[in-house]
C-alpha cells in the first residue's frame, strides 16, 4: 500500500493515475481547485479498492497555500510515498503576446507556481530520505516554438529545475522523475487542430507513468516516440527551424 499525494487531482493524467493505484489498495490525498470535481473523483477511487481518500481544495497557483496543504496531508497520511504534481492550463499563445499581465499570469500557474510547490515538497520529503516526485511537464518545453512558446517557457523552467533536483535529491534517498506527455486526449486538448496519429489517451499515458514511477526513470517521454520526435526538433538547425510553422 502507497500514500500518494496528488496535486491537480482532477486532470484527466492525474485522475487515470489515481484510478491504477486505487486497485493497488493505495491512500490517496487530492489536491484541487474544484471541490465537486475532487468529490465526485474520491468516490470513483474508493468504489475501485482505494483504501482511503481525503480531498483539499486548493489553487496551485496560490504559493502562500502550499505549507498549509502539506501539513494537512502529513497530518493525514504521515508519510507520502508519491507526489504526483499533474496540473497546469494551456494558455492562449495570442493572448500572452499581446497582454503581458496575461502571459506573466500563465507563466506562474504553469511555471513558477510549480517551481515553488516542488522546492518545499523536495524540503520535506529530503528529510524522510525516501520517496518520488512525479513532475508532469511537457515536451513542449524542449525547444520554443512559435505556437506556444509562453507555455513551452514554463515548461522548460519546470524541466530544467527538476534535472536539477534529481541529482539533489538522489543523495537524500528520493527521486524525480520529469514526465514528458506529448498530444494526450483531454479537456484542455479538446477543440484543437491536432493529428490523430499522435494523440494517446489518458489511460495509456497513466499506465507507463505509473510504471516509470516504479522503475525510477529519470526522464518519462509517453508515448515513447516524442522522445525521437523532440530530437528531431531539437538538433533541427535554426535557419530551417525559422521556416516551419510548428
Amino acid at each position: 500500500m502507497k500514500k500518494i499525494l496528488i496535486v491537480g487531482a482532477t486532470s484527466a493524467i492525474a485522475c487515470a493515475c489515481a484510478r491504477l493505484w486505487a486497485a493497488d489498495r493505495s491512500e490517496l490525498f487530492l489536491v484541487g481547485r474544484d471541490a465537486q470535481k475532487l468529490q465526485q473523483t474520491s468516490i470513483d477511487l474508493q468504489a475501485r479498492g482505494a483504501r482511503a481518500v481525503t480531498t483539499y481544495v486548493m489553487d496551485a497557483s496560490d504559493i502562500a497555500a502550499h505549507p498549509v496543504m502539506y501539513e494537512k496531508c502529513l497530518a493525514t497520511l504521515q508519510t507520502v510515498d508519491i507526489c504526483l504534481i499533474a496540473y497546469g492550463s494551456l494558455p492562449d499563445q495570442y493572448a500572452c503576446e499581446q497582454h503581458v499581465e496575461q502571459a506573466m499570469e500563465q507563466f506562474a500557474n504553469n511555471g513558477s507556481s510549480m517551481i515553488a510547490l516542488l522546492t518545499l515538497l523536495a524540503n520535506r520529503m529530503a528529510v524522510q530520505h525516501y520517496g518520488t516526485l512525479a513532475v508532469i511537464s511537457s515536451v513542449a518545453g524542449d525547444r520554443g516554438r512559435p505556437s506556444n512558446y509562453l507555455y513551452g517557457a514554463a515548461k522548460a523552467a519546470v524541466s530544467t529545475f527538476c534535472e536539477g533536483l534529481r541529482v539533489r535529491l538522489f543523495k537524500a534517498g528520493v527521486h524525480v522523475i520529469t514526465i514528458k506527455p506529448g498530444l494526450v486526449d483531454t479537456p484542455m486538448t479538446r477543440g484543437l487542430a491536432l493529428p490523430s496519429v499522435l494523440v494517446a489517451q489518458p489511460d495509456m499515458v497513466a499506465r507507463r507513468i505509473v510504471r516509470g514511477i516504479n522503475r525510477q526513470v529519470a526522464v518519462l517521454y509517453v508515448p515513447g516516440f516524442w522522445g525521437l520526435i523532440m530530437w528531431l526538433i531539437r538538433v533541427m538547425p535554426q535557419p530551417l527551424f525559422k521556416r516551419l510553422n510548428l
